[in-house]
């Protein structure tokens, strides 16, 4: 039987970048605004794997695995920030099916910046001597800059607008309201690439966005799952984007079509219903505004949603993770009939694509995501494979060329930091 975790958090002097401290082969690191969370170097003092075939499902074997492996740990945490104490990243993967493992990494040294305050954590075992965790640590120096290609996938442009009319034709017989579709683009990176360079890119070119590195899948994703602090919950829906304009009057022009959307204010309706749905029964006081604003992109806009209550149970954010995922956001509705919908028309695996990705500390607070404008970093024979994804809402109305161009927008922020 494994000893208890001993944590101890202590602040420290302002750090200017945590991510020099990451390690540039796996980097693990959530950060929004400049602030957030990183692991220092390589060091990992506990990784839950759950495979496919799980018994519960695997956002429940998770959260029962991290229950267990935090009772009774010894956490002095005077800070008592977000992020601050004993804490882990995680990873879940979209499809209960899918060949990939869901994962929580509990790192030995984390490095945090909360609205001012920088703090470092150490996490260890009961038995394990802590002379490693009580020094400053030191930054790796930043590899030479690289740059990557990618190109279509197993799913070609072509592919991607039959598979949208394959949608179309089963929203027409009823068979589901909406359902979102991916594409993947496929390609290489050079063997020894610090990856640190990527996470730093998506961070500083969309600071709005949560810039997260966890086991591989690196991104920055626009959309909140759920931040659950001090048993306040709130969750952010995003569904129905457009492209940016070129110039102010384009822009201007663009937003005023998202907006009087009719389709895509339908489609943001269904997303906002099945957060809402989801979160009832966890929650107090659950409320959420009657219409839709615009957040602003660097790339785009998208339709968004703020979802506000009080956790009702003895729940966590995990648990929660578990109620919301999949949301109508990134499956479609009805959800079930959404998903049986892309595992036959989708020619691929999302892994952890449009899951929830984040962290948990542990008292059950965190920040999760669901993980877009992302890629897969796994190691080849030759270099490091890159998978990215992107996928779009399809609704009755749907344009199939209209939806290959909006996945082309998202595509936009991972393609351009790898280049």
């Amino acid at each position: 039987m494994s000893s208890r975790l001993v944590v101890r958090t202590r602040e420290i002097d302002p750090i200017e970048d945590p991510l020099a401290y990451a390690d540039p082969d796996r980097p693990l690191a959530w950060l929004r605004r400049g602030d957030g969370i990183v692991a220092v170097g390589p060091g990992v003092v506990d990784t839950i794997r759950v495979p496919a075939g799980a018994s519960p499902r695997r956002s429940d074997a998770i959260a029962a695995a991290w229950r267990a492996l935090t009772d009774g740990a010894d956490v002095d945490d005077p800070i008592g920030v977000p992020g601050s104490g004993l804490v882990a990243f995680g990873a879940l993967t979209f499809d209960e099916d899918s060949t990939s493992d869901s994962v929580l990494i509990v790192p030995a040294l984390v490095l945090g910046r909360h609205q001012g305050r920088t703090w470092l954590t150490s996490i260890r075992r009961e038995h394990e001597a802590d002379d490693a965790h009580t020094a400053m640590p030191t930054t790796a120096p930043y590899g030479p800059h690289w740059a990557g290609t990618v190109g279509p996938g197993a799913q070609s442009p072509q592919g991607y607008q039959d598979a949208v009319r394959d949608a179309l034709a089963r929203i027409a017989d009823g068979e589901l309201s909406k359902v979102v579709l991916a594409r993947d683009l496929t390609g290489s990176i050079p063997a020894g690439s610090d990856l640190r360079r990527l996470v730093r890119a998506l961070s500083t070119g969309y600071p709005d966005t949560w810039a997260f590195a966890v086991d591989g899948l690196i991104g920055a994703s626009p959309e909140t799952l759920v931040t659950v602090q001090d048993r306040t919950v709130t969750a952010r829906v995003l569904a129905g984007t457009i492209g940016r304009g070129a110039d102010p009057d384009a822009d201007t022009a663009a937003s005023a079509h998202l907006a009087s959307s009719i389709k895509d204010l339908d489609e943001h309706q269904y997303a906002v219903q099945s957060v809402i749905a989801s979160l009832r029964p966890h929650t107090r006081a659950l409320a959420a505004s009657e219409q839709p604003f615009l957040l602003k992109l660097p790339n785009l806009f998208h339709l968004a949603t703020d979802v506000e209550g009080e956790l009702a149970d003895g729940g966590s954010s995990l648990d929660l993770v578990g109620a919301l995922h999949p949301t109508a956001a990134v499956a479609g509705t009805p959800t079930p009939a959404a998903i049986a919908a892309i595992r036959e028309i989708e020619p691929f695996d999302r892994g952890r694509y449009a899951g929830p990705v984040g962290w948990v500390d542990a008292a059950g607070n965190g920040e999760w995501a669901i993980a877009l404008r992302c890629a897969q970093f796994s190691p080849a024979a030759e270099g490091i494979a890159v998978t990215a994804y992107a996928g779009a809402g399809i609704v009755a109305g749907s344009d199939p060329e209209s939806e290959l161009l909006e996945t082309r927008v998202k595509f936009r922020p991972l393609v351009d930091a790898l280049a």
